[in-house]
């Protein structure tokens, strides 16, 4: 038996020595320092944020949750109440990546800190388990009998318990991969062994079940794991952890995304994408690829970034896009890039790069504030604004991703193979080939200058073949290379690479001619609203700086959302032109690079000195991303048009005290969604919720202005059900299916003495009637 299990490991080993190197590797971070640039900039303030906070109350959670007591309480914020811990797994990848990036000692002996903390909760534990999560051994005694509660956000009644925990999987598994971390990896292995004893009795219709809520990614976790220790079990567990709900649409080529909470799918698809990279599964690597597609070219704004609200919005209708204030997620595009990066390394298409590149120059690198602090959500709404976090106040998810982010611009800048070099973005910065005695400095300042240089000192003249990447953005024949000032030509091969075969030695310099160009580039779905480019910088305008209401977000539910007065999107600057391209119509700004004015196309005239810049360079001001687009015959109806739609959204949002969107993750947990019997899901691409039994949500009653309760139905729905504010009856109601097929509203005066006046919470509940159950409500709002 010995021999055959020996066997075996010797084979899965195998398999993955041949599976799971893909086509080309990507350089550690510490080979691979930044030069000064935009880039290095914003490494530094993200080390500063890093070193600003306490490891003792990023680890409060986990010493309580193993019968320690804490050195220091908890920080308050996403990390008190109910994602205990989410941080601290963050911080443990963020510390990795910066100590590979800077060499910096505070943070190795931070990480070193966390870690051994960790392994004394393991430790006291003695079961494998470490973890964060509020009251979590009962969670996990639970789903280990079998008694499941699952909801898309919510695992026995515990605020996704499965995303939290991943974010301690997947940062014990950077601290050993990326900082070299040994304990790390033990307490990687225990952890593993410990859920999967927790999952035995489980069937796979119970795992299934477990996977409808938010997982962060827990199955790319244990394929790297079984990639670790080159154990099979590891391996079958990640696929046993891979949601077949996303999965088997993808594997058919179906995109059925729309209303899907975004985050939640995208680590998902990475999973799928590394468990195909070590058995060489070519139907799931397709399936990555496939989602991948769908998203970038089908539901992607121009910065690089996607969803509304958190959630795929439907791919022909990015109306919401442009109302809503809670725009592209900074997580999303975090976990984008992960994806893009792992694709492009099986597959080295410069396709990816160029998603890669505009993703990371245009929403990640804008997404992190020259004082310090991160960015939730990007509003594309015209003449809207974000708000920042504050190391001390602030602990979302766009605040982990966020610390991380900026912690590894060197990743993809370089990448090799078994012989030759790559050259993927144009970013200052200094490669360490030690392997092959290969060290290459980037002189560029990218894209304030369409050029690059590149050095080479090498121990001893080697031959061997440097890729280029030919960006998507450079028309064909325009881009200019020379090797020692001798013009080479600049010719794509099959993947979008300029190929350069010679024997290099110390000296030897390639120079890169880059030339950029105006554009616009419309929404996917067609719609008359487009953004300016440069290259692949998107080009933006700041319009003022007033009412930035929360702009330096404290610890409130809603301190993420930029809450502030919206201003009328048919009172925004729009662009006229009559003459084809308006991005023809750019005049440069005298010494002042990738600044531009457009005022022979701007409208109206008061608008035309605004300046265009790029959008990374934009912060602590509203801002005009996207422009409705028109010639002088169309402007006065599409200005009619707008100004009616903006009429009626502008009265409804004024008029309104607070807004739940049923069904929608964010929306209800900042509500505090409580409830029994109830499920949620899509119609006619809106969300709703529904019950057998109740659910409730707690409104905030702000300056106690609310008078009546605003529910949205489905016309053709039948259903009788209560309607609870604050415990008291308000109605009981009955809709019969009589108003078709169209969605409507219901307004319910509140009766003064159901307001307590004492606090501005209001909770509103319903309630299926009897045996019956309820059908979908699709909006809760309190208006005034």
């Amino acid at each position: 038996m010995m021999k055959i299990v020996s066997l075996f490991t010797v084979l899965f080993l195998l398999s993955i020595a041949c599976f799971s190197q893909p086509g080309l590797s990507a350089f550690p971070l510490s080979s691979v320092e930044l030069l000064n640039s935009p880039f290095k900039e914003a490494q530094q303030i993200d080390l500063q944020y890093l070193l600003q906070l306490d490891p003792d109350r990023l680890l409060a959670p986990f010493l309580k949750e193993a019968g320690i007591a804490p050195i220091k309480e908890n920080y308050g914020n996403w990390e008190s109440i109910g994602l205990d811990g989410h941080t601290g797994g963050h911080y443990l990848s963020a510390l990795a990546n910066m100590y590979a990036a800077t060499g910096n000692k505070d943070v190795l002996g931070r990480l070193n800190y966390m870690i051994d903390w960790l392994d004394s909760c393991q430790r006291k534990d003695g079961h494998g388990y470490v973890s964060g999560v509020p009251r979590g051994k009962d969670l996990w005694k639970e789903m280990a009998e079998g008694k499941i509660k699952a909801g898309s956000f919510s695992l026995g009644n515990r605020w996704v318990p499965l995303y939290n925990i991943h974010k301690l999987f997947a940062g014990l598994r950077d601290a050993y991969l990326i900082a070299g971390n040994e304990k790390a990896k033990a307490i990687l292995i225990k952890l593993s062994d410990w859920f999967i004893s927790i999952t035995a009795a489980l069937t796979n219709d119970q795992m299934q079940q477990i996977l409808k809520t938010e997982q962060g990614g827990i199955n790319e976790v244990f394929a790297d794991v079984a990639a670790i220790t080159g154990d099979h079990k590891y391996l079958e567990m990640a696929r046993k952890l891979s949601h077949k709900a996303i999965l088997s649409p993808l594997l058919q080529g179906k995109d059925s995304l729309t209303g899907l909470h975004a985050n939640t799918q995208i680590p998902k698809v990475i999973g799928f994408k590394r468990i195909a990279e070590i058995d060489g599964d070519t139907a799931w690597a397709n399936a990555a690829d496939f989602f991948w597609h769908t998203v970038v070219q089908h539901r992607t704004v121009s910065i690089g970034g996607n969803s509304v609200r958190e959630h795929f919005h439907p791919a022909a209708d990015f109306s919401s896009m442009i109302d809503d204030v809670q725009g592209p997620e900074s997580c999303n595009t975090y976990n984008m890039l992960r994806l893009t990066e792992k694709l492009f390394l099986s597959n080295p298409k410069s396709a990816y790069l160029d998603y890669f590149e505009r993703a990371l120059y245009n929403h990640i690198l804008s997404s992190q504030s020259p004082e310090g602090g991160f960015v939730y959500f990007t509003p594309m709404r015209p003449q809207h604004y974000r708000v920042y976090s504050q190391p001390q106040e602030c602990f979302w998810c766009c605040v982990g991703t966020g610390m991380e982010n900026h912690g590894k611009y060197g990743e993809l800048i370089y990448a090799h193979d078994a012989n030759d070099l790559f050259v993927n973005l144009f970013m200052a910065s200094k490669l360490e080939w030690k392997e092959k005695g290969i060290s290459l400095v980037q002189q560029t300042n990218f894209p304030y200058q369409e050029t690059s240089l590149l050095k080479f000192t090498i121990k001893e003249p080697k031959q061997f073949k440097v890729h280029v990447r030919y960006p998507g953005w450079v028309p064909n024949g325009q881009m200019q290379l020379t090797v020692n000032g001798r013009r080479l030509p600049a010719t794509k091969d099959e993947n979008g690479f300029v190929v350069i075969n010679r024997t290099w030695k110390t000296g030897d310099v390639i120079a890169v001619r880059l030339p950029m160009h105006a554009a616009m580039e419309y929404l996917p779905d067609g719609s008359p609203w487009a953004s300016f480019l440069y290259g692949p910088i998107v080009l933006a305008a700041k319009t003022d700086t007033s009412n930035l209401v929360g702009l330096r977000a404290g610890g409130s539910r809603m301190g993420h959302v930029a809450g502030g007065p919206l201003y009328a999107i048919d009172k925004a600057p729009v662009i006229v032109s009559s003459q084809g391209n308006p991005a023809l119509q750019l005049k440069a700004v005298k010494d002042k690079p990738l600044h531009f004015t457009a005022a022979n196309v701007i409208y109206p005239a008061t608008s035309r000195n605004l300046i265009l810049q790029p959008f990374s360079t934009i912060h602590d001001a509203r801002y005009m991303i996207y422009w409705r687009v028109t010639d002088e015959k169309g402007l006065k109806e599409m200005l009619q048009n707008l100004a009616q739609q903006e009429k009626q959204k502008l009265e409804l949002e004024n008029n309104t005290v607070d807004q739940v969107a049923p069904g929608e993750q964010q929306s209800e947990v900042d509500h505090q969604f409580k409830g029994e019997n109830t499920e949620a899901g899509i119609f006619k691409d809106k969300h709703w919720r529904s019950a057998g039994g109740w659910f409730s949500y707690q409104l905030k009653n702000s300056r106690h202005a609310a008078k009546k309760l605003r529910v949205t139905y489905y016309g053709a729905d039948k259903s009788s059900f209560e309607i609870f504010i604050n415990g008291a009856l308000l109605k009981n109601e009955n809709l019969d299916g009589a108003k078709g097929n169209s969605f409507f509203d219901v307004d319910y005066v509140i009766p003064d003495n159901m307001l307590n006046r004492e606090t501005e919470a209001v909770e509103v509940k319903f309630s299926a009637s009897g045996n019956s159950k309820m059908r979908g409500v699709y909006y809760v709002r309190l208006m005034k």
